[in-house]
C-alpha cells in the first residue's frame, strides 16, 4: 500500500512526496486507519519506526478537513514528550507533513524564557507539542487553555515515567475534555505503563510492532572487546576509517562526555558534545550542526538518546554500555530510522561484561562479536594521534570540567 492509497488531503500527499514518503512503515501502516477513524491507540514500537508520522499525518488530514472559523477557538491537539529536543524534532515533522495546509503547530518546553513561547501562543496554534512540566506551568498561569482539546497524544511514555513526569501528566489531564481521542505510544510496555494507559484511553486499538525484537530489524550489531583506557584509540579508528560517515557516540556520564570531546580534540577530530550541563541553545546548535553535516560527531549521554532524531545517521558508538539493557535500544535506534539501514558498534570493556549479557537477554540474542588480533590492537594504540595522554592529564581535565560548571552554578 501507498501514500497515495489512503483517503488523506491531497495537500498532505503533496508533502509526503516532496520528503520522500511514499509507502508507510508498519506501525503507519496500522495506526493511521485507526487514528483516522476516531479510535483510541495503545502503540508500543521500537524507535526508529516511524512513530511520529504515524500520528502527525491523520492529525494533521483531520485538523485540516475541519471548518474552523479561527484559532482562537483554542488548541486542538496535543501532544507531550519527555525531552526539549524531541519536542523540536516532532514539531518539524508536523510543519513538514502540514506545509501545504491551514494547520499550525507550535512546541513549548523548560530550558528557555517562556515570554516568546507565550506570545507565540497568544497568536493561535491548533497542534502544541510539550513536555509536561513547561505546559502545566503555562496552563496553571492561564496561558494554555485545554478545553477545546480533541485528540491528546502521549509519545515516548515510558521515558516520561522514567523521568518522573507522571504527576505533571496526570495533573494536566484534569484539564482535558473527557470526551477526546487519545493516543498513546511507548518503545517499552510493563505494568507502570500499562496503569498509565488505560486511565487514559477508551476501548483503545492496541498495536505492538515486532514484539519479539526490540531494535529494528534494518541496524547491524556487532561489539568489540576493548580496555576501558584503550576505548578512545579504536573510536578514533573508526572515525578516520569512515571519515564521510555521521556518528553518534553515546557515553555513560557528562564528563567522560567532555573527556572524549577533549581527547578528540588531541586527535584533530571536530565534535561536539551534548548532555545535561549545557546550555538549551548550546544543545540545540549542537543538533543542529550535526544534521546539517557540519559536524560529523556528536557525543552525547542517555538522557539526550530519544531527542535525537536526526536521518542518516551512519554508525551509533556505544562508547560505554548503558546502565539499563533498554537503553541500548533508545541509543542504536538513533541508526537504521525507517527504511534506512544502520550500524551500531559497541565497546565492551573486561568490567562491562555482565551488562552485555544484560543487553543480549534482553534482545533475546547475541551481538556479534568483532574479533581483533592482537597484532591489530596493538597497531591501533600505536598509530593514535593522541600522544599527550596520561593520568594526570585525564585528573586535570576532570578537575578543570568539574571547576566550570561551579563557576557557572555560582553565577
Amino acid at each position: 500500500m501507498k501514500f497515495d492509497d489512503y483517503h488523506i488531503a491531497p495537500e498532505i500527499k503533496r508533502s509526503l512526496e516532496k520528503t520522500g514518503f511514499k509507502r508507510p512503515t508498519d506501525i503507519q501502516f496500522k495506526a493511521i486507519p485507526a487514528i483516522m477513524k476516531g479510535e483510541d491507540v495503545l502503540a508500543i514500537a521500537q524507535t526508529g519506526t516511524g512513530k511520529t508520522a504515524a500520528f502527525a499525518i491523520p492529525v494533521i488530514d483531520m485538523l485540516h478537513n475541519q471548518k474552523v472559523s479561527s484559532r482562537s477557538e483554542g488548541i486542538r491537539c496535543i501532544v507531550m514528550v519527555p525531552t526539549r529536543e524531541l519536542a523540536i524534532q516532532i514539531t518539524e515533522v508536523f510543519d513538514r507533513i502540514g506545509q501545504y495546509t491551514k494547520v499550525k503547530a507550535f512546541s513549548v518546553f523548560g530550558g528557555v524564557e517562556q515570554g516568546p513561547q507565550i506570545a507565540q501562543l497568544e497568536k493561535g496554534i491548533d497542534v502544541l507539542i510539550s513536555t509536561p512540566g513547561r505546559m502545566f506551568d503555562l496552563v496553571s498561569q492561564g496561558h494554555i487553555k485545554l478545553n477545546r482539546i480533541e485528540v491528546l497524544v502521549l509519545d515516548e511514555a515510558d521515558h516520561m515515567l522514567d523521568l518522573g513526569f507522571i504527576k505533571d501528566i496526570q495533573d494536566l489531564i484534569k484539564f482535558l475534555p473527557k470526551n477526546r481521542q487519545t493516543l498513546f505510544f511507548s518503545a517499552t510496555i510493563n505494568e507502570k505503563i500499562k496503569k498509565l494507559a488505560y486511565s487514559l484511553v477508551r476501548n483503545a486499538i492496541r498495536i505492538q510492532i515486532s514484539p519479539n525484537n526490540p531494535v529494528a530489524r534494518n541496524i547491524t550489531h556487532s561489539v568489540a572487546y576493548v580496555g576501558m583506557d584503550d576505548k578512545r584509540f579504536f573510536l578514533e579508528r573508526v572515525i578516520k576509517e569512515n571519515p564521510e560517515s555521521k556518528i553518534l557516540v553515546f557515553v555513560r556520564t557528562k564528563v567522560r562526555a567532555e573527556r572524549l570531546f577533549a581527547a578528540l580534540e588531541r586527535m584533530e577530530i571536530k565534535s561536539l558534545t551534548i548532555h545535561g550541563d549545557k546550555d538549551q541553545t548550546d544543545r540545540l546548535d549542537a543538533l543542529n550542526q550535526f544534521r546539517k553535516g557540519e559536524t560529523k560527531i556528536l557525543i552525547a549521554t542517555d538522557v539526550s538518546s530519544r531527542g535525537i532524531d536526526i536521518a542518516n545517521v551512519d554508525y551509533v558508538v556505544n562508547y560505554d554500555l548503558p546502565e539499563q539493557a533498554e537503553n541500548y535500544v533508545h541509543r542504536v535506534g538513533r541508526t537504521g530510522r525507517g527504511t534506512q539501514k544502520g550500524l551500531a558498534v559497541s565497546f565492551c570493556s573486561p568490567e562491562e561484561k555482565p551488562i552485555l549479557e544484560e543487553i543480549e537477554e534482553y534482545l533475546g540474542k547475541p551481538i556479534e562479536v568483532v574479533k581483533i588480533s592482537a597484532n591489530d590492537y596493538s597497531e591501533t594504540l600505536d598509530f593514535t594521534t593522541d600522544t599527550t595522554y596520561d593520568l594526570k592529564g585525564l585528573m586535570k581535565e576532570v578537575e578543570e570540567y568539574e571547576g566550570v560548571k561551579r563557576k557557572k552554578k555560582k553565577k
